[in-house]
């Protein structure tokens, strides 16, 4: 990636930010025609989750291979590390809907904070859900049904079941583990892998996973360049 040579202005931060948040989502489409089509959010929630969650997983975005990590406490922090490039926290006080977002730029040390609401206003409409859990919800009409593994399909990490979702016309296949509920594995319609979690587990994370480490960095306010617009 380039970047101008003044990165102290609010157009490269702006489009900095907007470059490493795009790396950190996971869009899903996918497939099937039956006669009956499951309810999304009935089907893939956070009911009954772990309060701790930690994951590795490798992913598939515009043709490229990337990895991340996350590291998630409750509906209240969370932590993701993408190609050991950029770093991204996110914080929700209790029994609130707004949070606020950090993201590191490691490779060039810059520190880029933003609120839920500046999000929104500058197009990315996501939530926490789509954060925690790497599934984005369908914003549009979609058909969801239960379905068996594609011939192909490596073996998930843990026991998951899938499903098949079409959205806007494009098919792929998700495993949904009902036990921590995530996607332990992503297929496109031609079977290919999209994401893979590759470890997992449910042990506690120390409350120093959750600890930004920002010395030497420069910072960036997107809320108050969103703001001055």
């Amino acid at each position: 990636m380039n970047f101008p040579s003044n990165r102290s202005g609010p157009l490269w931060r702006r489009a900095f930010f907007s470059t490493a948040f795009s790396t950190m989502l996971i869009a899903l489409s996918g497939v099937s025609h039956a006669d009956v089509s499951l309810d999304f959010d009935k089907t893939f929630n956070a009911v009954g989750e772990p309060r701790q969650l930690h994951f590795q997983a490798t992913y598939k975005l515009n043709a490229a291979d990337h990895t991340t990590e996350l590291w998630r406490d409750r509906d209240q922090r969370l932590k993701r590390r993408t190609d050991d490039v950029v770093e991204t926290f996110v914080f929700e006080p209790a029994k609130e809907t707004e949070w606020r977002m950090v993201v590191l730029d490691l490779k060039h040390k810059v520190r880029t904070d933003i609120d839920r609401t500046n999000l929104f206003r500058v197009g990315h409409f996501t939530d926490w859900f789509s954060l925690s859990h790497a599934l984005t919800r369908p914003s549009g009409a979609y058909q969801l049904v239960a379905t068996s593994a594609p011939k192909s399909a490596e073996k998930p990490v843990a026991d998951c079941r899938w499903y098949a979702l079409n959205r806007n016309g494009t098919d792929s296949k998700l495993c949904w583990s009902a036990k921590v509920r995530l996607p332990l594995m992503i297929t496109a319609a031609d079977g290919a892998v999209q994401w893979r979690v590759t470890q997992l587990d449910v042990k506690p994370v120390t409350v120093d996973t959750y600890k930004v480490m920002d010395s030497g960095f420069a910072r960036n306010d997107a809320n108050a360049d969103i703001n001055d617009d």
